[in-house]
């Protein structure tokens, strides 16, 4: 097996397929790597693909102690992968927890990232929600470690953003939901008590991401609405982002649409890698539809 080592010593496992411009994927917290074929498929065929297995999630190491989990060291193992692989700058697109890692490496390492997709990122971003995010997390993470994954992942499956994967496919959703049962009880445990329960709220971010010019795609689901209010958000605060929604889509996007999701990243790495990419006209920042100055 394939592995890189991090500074603290953990061994992250990765696939590398196709060749061409690299493009990293990040997966969320309910998968793995394998969350990535259809994009892998696809993108292979024009770019050099790297997915990666992140810290907790075998055949990754899964260390026991929960120190070794934190977003910092979320967002460092991203940089791990691209120095393990003798890589300058990549394309670097994550989901969800692999969102919130993503627009972290692009915040600390610009000049690593060619592009961010920033794809289901947001939950529990919100000061009204951290009160039920702390709440909710720390009960799925006990639960994980008395139920074991193997059962406990039915019950996170069909949570209210993954009825609709399951909905619109429901054989996509059962290897999904399969996949899910076979995460470790420990790491997924650790990873939803270091990484997740105590990240930064992302609207704490605000004044970095006003700084931030390394291309930047958005994608949410119109269903995820966890992911809703932070995505408008992070659009109106990088300049150089842009917001895709889909429609009657979840949180697993890149899953429940995977051709939506390809469309909209391959034009996006075309509009990027051939100096298209615009930053936002600022006469366009107002509520007026005559006015570039707001009342």
């Amino acid at each position: 097996m394939a592995h890189v080592a991090t500074p603290d010593g953990v061994k992250l496992f990765y696939e590398k397929t196709g060749q061409g411009l690299p493009v990293i994927f990040v997966h969320e917290f309910a998968g793995d790597l394998r969350s990535w074929a259809p994009q892998v498929r696809y993108f292979s065929r024009r770019y050099c693909c790297i997915n990666f297995n992140a810290r907790g999630f075998p055949p990754s190491d899964a260390p026991n102690e929960p120190k070794m989990y934190s977003q910092d060291l979320a967002r460092d193992d991203i940089l791990a992968v691209l120095d393990g692989l003798n890589i300058d700058k990549a394309h670097i697109v994550g989901l969800s927890m692999g969102g919130f890692a993503t627009i972290h490496f692009g915040l600390n390492y610009p000049n690593r990232a060619i592009s961010l997709v920033v794809a289901g990122a947001g939950y529990g971003a919100g000061e009204d929600a951290k009160a039920r995010f702390e709440k909710e997390t720390t009960e799925a993470a006990d639960r994980m470690e008395t139920e074991t994954m193997a059962e406990f992942g039915k019950t996170y499956a069909l949570g209210p953003t993954r009825v609709q994967f399951q909905n619109k496919d429901p054989l996509g959703w059962k290897e999904f939901e399969t996949q899910l049962r076979e995460h470790s009880s420990t790491g997924s445990a650790n990873t939803m008590r270091g990484v997740q329960r105590r990240r930064p709220s992302l609207y704490d971010l605000e004044g970095r991401m006003k700084e931030l010019t390394v291309p930047t795609l958005i994608i949410n689901g119109d269903e995820d609405e966890p992911c809703l209010d932070v995505g408008l958000f992070m659009k109106r605060t990088i300049r150089s982002s842009a917001l895709v929604l889909f429609p009657q889509t979840g949180h697993a996007c890149n899953l429940e649409e995977p051709a939506l999701f390809n469309h909209f990243c391959d034009d996006f790495f075309h509009q990027v890698e051939t100096g298209q990419w615009r930053m936002r006209d600022p006469r366009s920042v107002t509520n007026g539809i005559l006015s570039t100055m707001d009342d």
